[in-house]
């Protein structure tokens, strides 16, 4: 998997299975990965406790193939030197996943666009300045991201209404509880639950969910332990159950 594959449509649904799955309407959502089900043995860190499971694999940062990672290296450090035609490449490679964040988060695309081309202005400006140090290059530019678009909202104090034409709905609607749970589970919803949020969950749901990221990622973006994101996932999925309306809730 890269930076630019993760499949938004099965995080939504995913997403929505583990808000059902808070609901207690399903403790165990088929076909949900464990990395992503949300129960008190994957928060702890301890034996017993969820330490023992690991999502890396699925690290939307991961590529292919060791091949694939030393040439990502080596455009970061060609483009830390000055060339530009390096950094277009490291641009064509984690756009779309910068631009995705920027989307969900703000929900505009005109916002989301006008941010990703201040992400990689601000990225190339600092490029000198970018030390490895453990840090994934992308999870630097998901940090550019992410501050821009929160020193957005604070200087203009702007709620932007949800809108979601593009991004379709997604009833699956069976019989009985479950299948009207699912069929009021819209995307509009879930999107329109992440908004009211505070900003630290909706950030962590969006990059594990939506985005693909795994624990290690997001930490390190949100500048959190591991620990302390799991928390967040756990209280954040919680959170967004409990915006459900009532009528759809397992009385």
């Amino acid at each position: 998997m890269t930076w630019g594959d993760h499949d938004a449509a099965r995080g939504l649904d995913d997403l929505r299975a583990a808000v059902m799955g808070a609901l207690g309407l399903r403790p165990q959502p088929a076909g949900v990965p464990a990395w992503l089900l949300l129960s008190e043995a994957v928060v702890g860190d301890g034996p017993g406790a969820g330490g023992g499971y690991d999502d890396s694999g699925r690290a939307a940062s991961s590529e292919d193939s060791a091949a694939e990672r030393s040439r990502l290296i080596a455009l970061v450090e060609l483009a830390r030197d000055g060339d530009a035609e390096a950094f277009g490449q490291l641009y064509d490679h984690y756009q779309p996943s910068v631009y995705r964040f920027l989307y969900y988060r703000t929900r505009s695309q005109t916002l989301a666009e006008d941010l990703t081309s201040e992400t990689f202005l601000r990225a190339l400006r600092n490029m000198s300045g970018f030390r490895w140090q453990g840090r994934d290059f992308g999870a630097w530019l998901m940090t550019i991201a992410r501050n821009l678009c929160t020193d957005h909202f604070k200087a203009s104090r702007t709620r932007l209404e949800l809108t979601t034409d593009d991004m379709g709905v997604h009833d699956d609607a069976t019989e009985g509880p479950e299948g009207a749970v699912l069929a009021g589970l819209t995307n509009e919803v879930l999107l329109g639950g992440l908004r009211r949020l505070s900003e630290e969950q909706r950030d962590c749901l969006i990059m594990r969910f939506l985005q693909g990221l795994s624990i290690a990622e997001t930490a390190e973006i949100l500048g959190r332990s591991e620990g302390a994101v799991k928390q967040l996932q756990l209280r954040g999925v919680r959170n967004l159950a409990k915006l459900v309306p009532a009528g759809w809730r397992d009385e």
